[in-house]
């Protein structure tokens, strides 16, 4: 006798691992939200997961924009800390935007916070130039050049969105100067003093001296950020031609989000022997191939 096997049926919708962003069965992406008591889809007009994304991120930021300006235009009350929110929110909707630059700028927020008591319960239409020029003539003084430019550029950007809203009609803090920043004087070790560090590192005793010291050759030789170090594999090490391919971690990349190689022709003779060196007994510690 036979059994009819029975198929499962195609959804129609099926989640992602994305908020506010569902596929067709089609394979299109959608994007899903809610508005104003009602529900609001979206066409992304895509099939590619990544693309998706970057839109659902510019779909959600002009929809608050909507919700704000509808919210507010009226009574004009927007506080600092309602513009603040949509900011920052923009910021975590923003996939071009890294953990550590979102992490930065909270920090660079509850810095300017803090030195501003009651900021953030100040509707912006009240926050005069003279306000913004009192902060800073304050600021300027207690915190480094780079952490008071910063502070500004973040201060700037939520009057923005209270003019993109049709709050305000100008940016309070325009004409607020940024300070110059001098550039740091480093004092580096000679190479031979950077050779006695590595060569003490390696003979402390430790289970993991030599890989500390491995470590710090790496570093040394190649360029590389620790985060970018921790990320190369042996196939990306090519012993004939002395390059490595840097690929950064594998969700956020690199730095500026391309994949670069790291060449030891660009190096003095001496370093690129090092290098090298440093390469091949690593290879020849963990049984790796050198071909």
């Amino acid at each position: 006798m036979k059994t009819s096997e029975k198929t499962a049926p195609v959804k129609t919708w099926e989640k992602t691992s994305q908020q506010n962003l569902v596929r067709h069965k089609s394979g299109r992406y959608y994007a899903r939200t809610f508005g104003n008591n009602k529900e609001i889809w979206k066409s992304l007009r895509t099939t590619h997961f990544s693309v998706a994304k970057a839109r659902l991120a510019e779909f959600l930021r002009e929809q608050r924009e909507k919700q704000v300006a509808t919210a507010n235009q009226s009574s004009a009350k927007m506080t600092f800390a309602e513009a603040l929110a949509i900011h920052l929110q923009n910021q975590a909707d923003d996939v071009t935007i890294k953990p550590g630059t979102r992490h930065y700028w909270k920090q660079i927020f509850t810095s300017l916070l803090k030195s501003w008591p009651g900021l953030d319960e100040r509707e912006l239409r009240r926050i005069t130039k003279t306000d913004c020029t009192d902060w800073a003539r304050k600021f300027r003084k207690l915190a480094s050049s780079t952490r008071y430019n910063n502070t500004l550029a973040g201060l700037r950007r939520v009057f923005e969105i209270a003019i993109e809203a049709g709050i305000i009609y100008g940016n309070p803090a325009a004409k607020l100067e940024r300070v110059p920043v001098r550039a740091k004087q480093l004092t580096l070790p000679s190479r031979a003093e950077f050779l006695q560090l590595v060569e003490a590192v390696e003979r402390a005793g430790a289970w993991c001296s030599r890989d500390c010291a491995d470590f710090l050759r790496g570093l040394a030789f190649t360029g590389c950020r620790k985060s970018e170090a921790a990320g190369i594999k042996w196939r990306d090490l090519d012993f004939a031609t002395g390059e490595i391919v840097v690929r950064g971690d594998a969700i956020t990349g690199t730095k500026n989000w391309s994949v670069r190689r790291a060449d030891d022709s660009r190096c003095t003779h001496a370093v690129s022997t090092d290098a090298r060196r440093a390469r091949r007994r690593i290879a020849q510690r963990q049984g790796v191939s050198r071909e």
